[in-house]
């Protein structure tokens, strides 16, 4: 595959996962794609490159061969407010103990 075929697919692979985020989360907006520096490197952009109307390239921490959609949104603060929330569930009913049936596992 050619170096401009290669930038094509990658181009439509960030515009998809875009367009999936924005949906997901239609109160962040979104500015970027986050790349490991080496795929920036590996893939000849520059960080700070405006590669779709709005979106630009920032290196970050995440692992190579992945990027991240970058946006103004908290998702760690959604995902912490998830977990506040399961912790929160207290069952109001008890459970019946299970008595274990002979012969079953082979403890008769």
């Amino acid at each position: 595959m050619d170096p401009t075929q290669k930038i094509a697919k990658n181009l439509e692979r960030f515009a998809q996962a875009i367009a999936a985020h924005d949906r997901e989360n239609p109160t962040h907006h979104s500015w970027g794609i986050g790349l490991a520096p080496f795929d920036i490197e590996r893939l000849g952009l520059e960080e700070g490159e405006q590669i779709l109307p709005g979106i630009v390239i920032q290196a970050d921490g995440g692992v190579t061969g992945n990027f991240r959609v970058l946006c103004d949104g908290d998702h760690d603060q959604e995902l912490e407010e998830a977990e506040e929330e399961v912790v929160e569930a207290v069952s109001t009913q008890a459970l019946p103990a299970i008595q274990p049936t002979p012969g079953r596992f082979g403890d008769e």
